[in-house]
């Protein structure tokens, strides 16, 4: 049965011990007390404020990407992003609640000859998550050989502030930076946001997709196939954490489960049945051997949810 602080959610959305590992793209993770469905921008408001009241712990999920959830589960309240609605205007300012799924805004405004996202196919991410982020991708094209930033098509934004208020915001307020906004240092929460896309040719940008894509795919490992959280150290101007892992030999390092890509030295992938030790001990033993190696300190950019 439900506590009573979260009588006002649906009961059918509402599961007691839900495994998180299915919900995350690295396949990883213990249950959570509880695990809520939210699937509209209000209903997410709704459950976060609920959890406020009741002074429980409370975390929101989108793909789970970027994130390795603890072998001991999440305490409190898990609210699943799954809020998608979107619409598309004449003009190109695209609306969306923040659970819609970047992959899926991409596929829906290429079509539509829209230009302004297509840079992010293959990102798993939703829009909480990618502005959470400052999402980017650094464009393997030589006219386009340059990082680009989700926030450069950005509007603005509707959020629930940690203090409870529904505001509208603008970049000022995000504050976008390289992996960083205002959201990594309050707990804000987006419930929805406004995209200004440009008029392109859809041939196009269907090229650019497919070189995104090709180029992605002959450089990270397949989710399909060896599920990860993406890279698990930030960036280090000039010279790469990838790089240093791949020259202390690390490619194919494993811990039980938890490997260090063939592929991709900055990527952990899940042969199969890692847990978050794992994880941790083999992102420890990288760090470790950099260290040694070059006087460099690998600090990770993944978020580490839960208990351990």
């Amino acid at each position: 049965m439900a506590p009573s602080s979260l009588s006002s959610l649906s009961s059918a959305r509402l599961t007691a011990n839900a495994p998180l590992a299915p919900y995350t793209t690295f396949k990883i993770g213990g249950p959570a007390d509880w695990l809520y469905e939210a699937t509209s921008a209000d209903d997410l408001a709704a459950a976060i404020t609920a959890a406020r009241a009741a002074n429980m712990p409370w975390f929101v999920l989108g793909l789970g990407a970027n994130i390795v959830v603890g072998d001991r589960g999440v305490r409190g309240l898990v609210i699943r992003n799954r809020a998608t609605a979107h619409t598309l205007s004449d003009d190109g300012v695209l609306w969306s609640e923040s659970g819609a799924v970047i992959q899926d805004l991409v596929l829906d405004t290429v079509r539509a000859g829209w230009s302004g996202l297509e840079h992010y196919i293959g990102i798993p991410s939703t829009v909480g998550g990618a502005l959470w982020q400052n999402l980017h991708f650094l464009s393997p094209a030589p006219e386009r050989e340059r990082t680009m930033f989700i926030s450069e098509v950005f509007a603005d934004c509707d959020i629930l502030t940690e203090e409870g208020e529904r505001r509208t915001v603008n970049a000022d307020y995000i504050q976008f930076g390289y992996d960083d906004t205002v959201f990594h240092h309050r707990r804000d929460v987006v419930l929805s946001a406004r995209f200004q896309l440009e008029r392109a040719d859809p041939a196009r940008l269907h090229q650019i997709l497919q070189e995104n894509l090709s180029w992605r795919g002959s450089r990270h490992p397949w989710l399909q196939v060896h599920p990860s959280a993406g890279s698990i150290f930030k960036k280090i101007e000039g010279v790469g954490a990838g790089r240093l892992i791949d020259q202390c030999g690390l490619k194919g390092f494993r811990v039980g489960d938890a490997q260090i890509s063939h592929i991709h030295a900055n990527i952990l992938v899940n042969l199969g049945h890692a847990t978050a030790a794992d994880v941790r001990a083999l992102i420890a033993h990288a760090q470790q051997a950099v260290r040694e190696k070059f006087g460099y300190e690998l600090e990770p950019e993944v978020g580490f949810i839960g208990e351990f």
